[in-house]
């Protein structure tokens, strides 16, 4: 017998359209509960469930790049080192379950093991309490006192957490546990600090760097956009029971300086020049040292110097200011007195040259054809100009007598380069000064050059006293390295190169990003003409002013300078010296000033310059392995 079919009746449809319809009216009751939650409530479930979630976003900090030698020698770099974070809420976390005989044990045992290892930085027990007790929801809690620990002070401190202590309510013999299986929630963020490790050598080159990676004055400033990187970030998700996932965008480290700047060379200059202020002194002693061929700079020295790891250290106001007067300097004024110390007087101060500027009058007068260079002149101590009497150096002997072009150097004479710009004329005179770079910025690659175009006289302002005056370096103003520039081009044939401080710059990876070779701004002198002025300089060290400089068995060229400074016939002078070697063929250029000499006799001793140029370039010729060429 065939089994009865069983029907799906009308009785049963209608159960089950009824079924489906409250089945679909309980979910739309349901949903637009939900959405009414949402619209009022949802912040505050939201926040109900993220207490129970911790997300983390740490930032992962960039290092900023090397600044280093030409020889590789590094003069900044940045450091590693920790912040000490304190989590209150997880201290008090571990805590929060525990029997009653073992509440405050996870808070007591971080706080003590703190303060065990850094005492040193005078961290107390009631500090660290403080800061549990009065942020207890907080995960992250700096500690003044715990900034910038070392590598070494951090290791000390976990190290300490390995060390092994009887188990808590059991006997010695029963398993050891460990000081860290007690101390919670702290944790080593890491940052980098700015370091120079040669102290104050160099330190106007570099300049400094201030919170936040931003460098003040030197290469740190110029090039801060290079130096920098980009900070890396870590984000985690980490819920109650899981394991915390995290994503990192790792840090973009800062590219790598290489300078122009020779170590052992600034070193031999800061050296002499340190000796020299104890010896005699003088408010400001300057030294640059070029390569006449590329405009690269081996070393910037001054005897005011500041160590960049310290910068705002008070006790390099202290050689300025008496006490009394820094006790009543606002911040305003002792940032400004802070900020001549950290300026680079080479390249940001200007003065009048004096004698060292009579080459560039020569010069001018050879490239023009004004001069032939068989000229003679009479000296009889002055020339009269719209009835100013504008004196020679020989004033008080009667003047120099008959003198050749290349005595007029020799012997510096300002009578005979008077007669010397006569001849050149306002004209001839300005298109040189222009075209040796005075009253124009150089370009070099440090900051605080300023705009001297109004400084010198343009061919309409030359008056015949202008004219006169400016011929032996007065009556205008210029900076070091724009006479050390200018003058560079003098010697190396007529080629003026740009000044600069940096070679190269590299990525983390020592990958060349750039490189800074020579840079030809303009063609300034005939090879000829060059030629007869280094002539000129290497007899005024032979025979004339410079003699001092004498080196044995090395050809030296050389012009000395004394310039008075304004107002005139007070008594205070700014003395220099600018020489080169070998004559031939020169290898570096330097340039000494003195300003206010602190010696017997006066300041108007330029000889003071010439003897402190002579004891850096005999260094000089033994470490640049410079030939003897002079018998």
């Amino acid at each position: 017998m065939a089994a009865r079919r069983r029907t799906f009746n009308k009785m049963m449809q209608s159960k089950l359209v009824c079924f489906l319809i409250l089945l679909l009216a309980a979910y739309f009751v349901v949903a637009i509960r939900l959405a009414y939650i949402s619209v009022k409530s949802g912040k505050k479930y939201e926040k109900q469930v993220l207490s129970q979630q911790r997300y983390d976003s740490t930032t992962l900090p960039f290092q900023r790049g090397e600044i280093r030698d030409r020889k590789g020698n590094v003069l900044a770099a940045s450091v590693k080192v920790y912040n000490f974070i304190l989590e209150p809420r997880n201290v008090i976390e571990a805590d929060k379950y525990k029997e009653e005989a073992r509440k405050g044990e996870t808070q007591a045992a971080t706080v003590d093991a703190i303060v065990k290892c850094f005492g040193e930085r005078e961290i107390t027990k009631e500090e660290l309490d403080a800061v549990i007790t009065e942020n207890p929801t907080s995960y992250y809690e700096k500690i003044p006192k715990l900034r910038k620990l070392s590598y070494d002070q951090k290791k000390k401190f976990e190290q300490y957490l390995q060390t092994e202590i009887p188990a808590a309510g059991g006997s010695e013999n029963q398993k050891k546990e460990k000081i860290g299986d007690y101390v919670k929630g702290y944790v080593f963020e890491e940052e980098y600090q700015r370091t120079y490790p040669n102290g104050d050598s160099a330190c106007h080159v570099l300049g400094f760097t201030s919170s936040g990676n931003v460098g003040n004055w030197g290469i740190e400033q110029a090039y801060n956009s290079y130096l920098n990187g980009v900070n890396g970030r870590e984000y985690g998700y980490l819920k109650e029971g899981l394991e915390l996932e995290r994503t990192v965008k790792p840090a973009v480290n800062g590219d790598t300086i290489v300078s122009t700047i020779d170590l052992n060379i600034q070193n031999i200059a800061e050296k002499k020049i340190k000796r020299f202020m104890k010896r005699v002194g003088g408010k400001n002693v300057s030294a640059l040292i070029m390569d006449p061929n590329n405009g690269e700079i081996l070393a910037m020295a001054n005897s005011s110097r500041y160590d960049p790891n310290e910068p705002q250290n008070e006790k390099y106001l202290k050689k300025w200011y008496s006490a009394k007067e820094l006790k009543k300097m606002s911040e305003t004024k002792k940032m400004e007195a802070f900020n001549k110390i950290w300026k680079n007087y080479i390249v940001t101060d200007t003065y009048e040259p004096g004698s060292t500027f009579k080459p560039f009058t020569v010069a001018a007068g050879l490239e023009e054809d004004k001069l032939k260079g068989d000229e003679t002149f009479y000296c009889d101590g002055y020339q009269e100009y719209a009835n100013y009497k504008i004196r020679c150096t020989a004033y008080s002997e009667g003047g120099h007598g008959e003198v050749t072009l290349s005595q007029a150097i020799e012997k510096s004479c300002n009578d005979a380069l008077m007669q010397i710009n006569v001849k050149n004329g306002a004209g001839t005179f300005a298109k040189y000064q222009n075209l040796f770079g005075f009253g124009q910025k150089t370009g070099i690659d440090l900051p605080g050059e300023e705009d001297t175009s109004q400084l010198i006289y343009s061919k309409e302002q030359l008056s015949t006293v202008n004219l006169a005056t400016n011929s032996f370096g007065q009556s205008f103003n210029c900076s070091m390295i724009q006479l050390a520039s200018g003058f560079c081009s003098l010697i190396n044939g007529g080629y003026y190169y740009k000044p600069h401080v940096v070679r190269q710059i590299l990525n983390e990876n020592n990958g060349v990003v750039k490189n800074y070779d020579k840079t030809l701004v303009r063609k300034t002198v005939s090879p000829n003409t060059s030629k007869k002025i280094k002539k000129y300089l290497k007899r005024t060290v032979e025979e004339g002013t410079g003699v001092k400089a004498q080196i044995e068995g090395y050809s030296i060229g050389g012009k000395t300078g004394t310039a008075e400074k304004v107002p005139r016939n007070n008594g205070k002078y700014l003395v220099s010296f600018i020489g080169f070697a070998p004559v031939e063929m020169p290898q570096f250029l330097i340039y000494v000033t003195i300003d206010e000499l602190a010696a017997e006799g006066g300041q108007d001793q330029s000889g003071y310059a010439v003897e402190l140029s002579r004891e850096i370039m005999e260094e000089l010729m033994t470490y640049m392995n410079i030939p003897k060429t002079e018998s």
